[in-house]
């Protein structure tokens, strides 16, 4: 005979044992916070990492008032102004995704679906606003030169830095078109030609003496790049090997390369969150207005979403404490 084993109905469900759920949370609410702690832990080995090679670097890493100094529309020197300003944005975000979480406690879909829309936007401002900074720091603003010590001299006049438009007059000399697969050897491509060649930016140098140079090095009195000597800038500026403009994984105009291979590395790694993030809350902000969730008797997934969000929100306070401020 089989014998019938009846379960009690507050057993029939997702976590079994008896119906109690861990720390009052529900499954999807458990599941959300183990992926949170795993990608904290990601981002703390990337961080560290990069406190590491900095510390290593110290005496060249570049410093972050000099190099992030932009702001769209605008042209002057605004050090760390636009990066504030896009903290600020990501941080009201999490605000109105608080306020939309509150919202859904009370069943208000209309306060849900306004303060949803609105973390959207401040998510979407966001990701354009650092879309536009990794634009103008990978065109680069000044330009540099690259010596066969791997050092990087940049060139400043009046104790500012300066283009090397504003003082290389003329074009290339060579006048060289850029080797590619289709105009040389087939199996061989060449990288970008820069504007000018090394021998007129030394003789541009040697021709205006208001012109000094900016080396890598740091002057830890100062907390400012050193600033050599014509001579000095002379002898370096000989042992020039390549003209850098911008930024990339091989090159970078700002100082030390590592640099901006941790700062594409880390930033865009946060920026694929924040893009996963507004992706997220766009179809659940659609499925507000469609009147699931309160069809379901709760905005749970709004919560969710919200921890989430949260999660990306502090990632970058920690992101902005690291490349920014220290």
């Amino acid at each position: 005979m089989e014998a019938n084993i009846a379960i009690p109905s507050d057993e029939k469900n997702t976590w079994s044992g008896g119906g109690k759920k861990p720390f009052g949370a529900s499954y999807g609410k458990m599941m959300m916070w183990f992926f949170i702690v795993s990608d904290a832990l990601t981002f703390s080995g990337f961080l560290a990492a990069y406190g590491l090679t900095r510390f290593k670097f110290i005496d060249s890493w570049p410093i972050a008032d000099e190099v992030f100094t932009h702001i769209p529309f605008f042209h002057g020197n605004y050090p760390m102004i636009y990066v504030a300003f896009m903290t600020f944005v990501l941080i009201a975000s999490s605000v109105t995704m608080v306020l939309a979480v509150d919202a859904g406690h009370h069943m208000n879909k209309k306060k849900v679906t306004l303060y949803m829309f609105l973390t959207i936007i401040g998510g979407l401002i966001f990701i354009g606003s650092q879309a536009w900074e990794w634009n103008t720091f990978i065109k680069g603003s000044y330009g540099a030169v690259k010596t066969t010590e791997g050092k990087v001299l940049q060139f400043v006049k009046d104790g500012h830095q300066i283009a090397l438009s504003d003082f290389v007059v003329g074009e290339r000399e060579d006048h060289r078109v850029e080797h590619s697969k289709k105009n040389g050897l087939w199996f061989e491509k060449e990288g970008t030609i820069s504007t000018y060649s090394i021998d007129q930016i030394i003789t541009a140098y040697n021709a205006d003496p208001s012109i000094h140079i900016k080396s890598e090095l740091i002057d830890a009195d100062k907390k400012q790049k050193v600033i050599l000597s014509r001579e000095a800038g002379a002898a370096q500026l000989a042992k020039t090997k390549m003209v850098v403009e911008g930024a990339n994984l091989e090159v970078n105009e700002y100082g030390n390369t590592i640099f901006a291979d941790f700062f594409f590395f880390i930033t865009g790694f946060h920026g694929f969150h924040v893009l996963s993030g507004i992706i997220i809350n766009i179809i659940i902000f659609f499925n507000v207005i469609l009147g699931t969730y309160e069809r379901r008797g709760h905005y749970e997934m709004v919560e969710k979403v919200g921890l989430y969000w949260h999660f990306v929100d502090l990632v970058w306070v920690f992101v902005f404490t690291f490349f920014y401020l220290v």
